[in-house]
């Protein structure tokens, strides 16, 4: 069987339902869906009452309005399901979310972006180290999959313009020596895996028409467990949907 997982920064939930996003639903037909910054709250959400037929909803909105949050859409009922990793400054994000399935854990996260003037770049490589831990922990049971934005560029084939952005939040060398020890860990990243030359992103800036000019990086990702590597069969950046500065990312796996 074929299971179809992706992954979008949809930056707001009500923004992107206006720009089309039931559409790429019914589109793209994924069994699993990550979203990131859905930017609502609980109690507003049910009062706007967003409805996706065929999916079940698991909604983890930050403490604080209009601001960051997770989702996941889901064909597929899970085994469990679990809000955070236990530790209360990044939980009242909202960044973090596990589903267990029958063959997988999958956890879709959006990790922190260091900012401007790097004033969050600690909170973000202490968050790299809870992650870590806690998806290998996890793995210690059963492979991942691991989806979301991870606000960082890996390499310089993963963003247009590498030399002028070395030192800028998100091309840090911190942020980038992590993502390195993420794969040495064992954990593939399945784009890169299957398309090792291919130059594609996946977020462009608001400014300067950069997305019409593609002057984009690559910071959303499908990471899996090596053991998952004989079963991937497609992975894919989907830069032809609009409705967010990010654009949807996924896999197919044979499960």
């Amino acid at each position: 069987m074929d299971i179809k997982i992706m992954s979008w920064n949809i930056n707001g939930i009500r923004a992107v339902v206006k720009k089309g996003f039931t559409d790429v639903l019914l589109i793209e037909r994924p069994d699993v869906l990550g979203l990131q910054e859905i930017k609502i709250t609980n109690e507003s959400r049910d009062k706007e009452d967003f409805d996706f037929p065929g999916y079940l909803e698991y909604w983890f909105p930050a403490k604080r309005p209009g601001y960051s949050g997770t989702a996941i859409l889901t064909k597929i009922k899970p085994l469990s399901y679990k809000e955070g990793m236990g530790v209360e400054k990044f939980d009242i994000e909202g960044r973090v979310q596990t589903m267990e399935f029958e063959q997988f854990y999958f956890v879709n996260a959006y990790f922190p972006n260091a900012n401007s003037e790097l004033s969050r770049l600690d909170y973000k490589l202490e968050f790299n180290q809870v992650w870590l831990a806690y998806v290998k922990k996890l793995e210690e049971t059963k492979s991942v999959v691991l989806v979301g934005d991870f606000n960082v560029a890996h390499c310089e084939i993963d963003i247009a313009r590498p030399k002028e952005n070395e030192g800028n939040s998100g091309f840090t060398k911190e942020e980038r020596f992590d993502m390195t020890k993420f794969l040495q860990t064992g954990l593939l990243d399945s784009y890169r895996l299957l398309n090792p030359d291919k130059v594609q992103y996946s977020w462009w800036s608001y400014r300067f028409y950069a997305r019409d000019r593609n002057i984009g990086w690559r910071i959303d990702y499908l990471l899996i467990s090596d053991i998952l590597k004989k079963k991937l069969k497609k992975a894919f950046i989907k830069d032809d949907i609009f409705g967010s500065d990010h654009c949807p990312v996924g896999v197919v796996l044979k499960i």
